[in-house]
Order: C-alpha cells, then sequence, then structure tokens
C-alpha cells in the first residue's frame, strides 16, 4: 500500500480502555489514536501477547470499510510505536 512508516513522536492517545475479554479470553487494550501524518484517528486493538495488534482508521469504519487493502495499517509499527504507553497502567 505504500504506508509511511509510524512516527511515533506525532501519534497521540485520545482516549483508551483495558479489556479482560471475558473469563477465557486473552486481555487487550483498545485506544483511539490521533495519527497526524495520515489526518486520521485509528482504533488500535493491543493484546496482552506482543505482536498482536490491530489498527482500522476510524474514518474507514464510518464508510463501513473494514476490508484489507483499504482499511489495512501496519499493526507492527503501531504496536512499537504505542505498548510501552498502552501497557504501563494495565
Amino acid at each position: 500500500m505504500g504506508q509511511k512508516e509510524v512516527n511515533a513522536d506525532k501519534l497521540q492517545i485520545i482516549d483508551s480502555s483495558h479489556h479482560r475479554n471475558g473469563v477465557a479470553g486473552m486481555p487487550f487494550t483498545v485506544a483511539l489514536v490521533d495519527d497526524p501524518e495520515q489526518a486520521d484517528v485509528k482504533l488500535v486493538i493491543m493484546f496482552e501477547t506482543e505482536g498482536h495488534t490491530a489498527v482500522l482508521s476510524l474514518d474507514k469504519l464510518v464508510e463501513e470499510d473494514i476490508h484489507f487493502g483499504s482499511n489495512s495499517w501496519r499493526g507492527d509499527q503501531y504496536e512499537e510505536a504505542l505498548r510501552s504507553k498502552l501497557f504501563e497502567d494495565a
């Protein structure tokens, strides 16, 4: 898709919440993250186990776009930029 690398210094966490994900599920943190370089707010879902992060554009979700290729973002880059901030208080 030709995406630029995520600039960790420019990402701003708008809000986040930790979810235990039921009795048997894997806990995760969900966050709204302002990504000014993409001019977009992302929905970031990051599981406690490293290497498990999903990222979706809120604008594209409002348009009901959940498809790979058009609402696809590098979870690994957002994880590297945000994991320590999202799990410091979880």
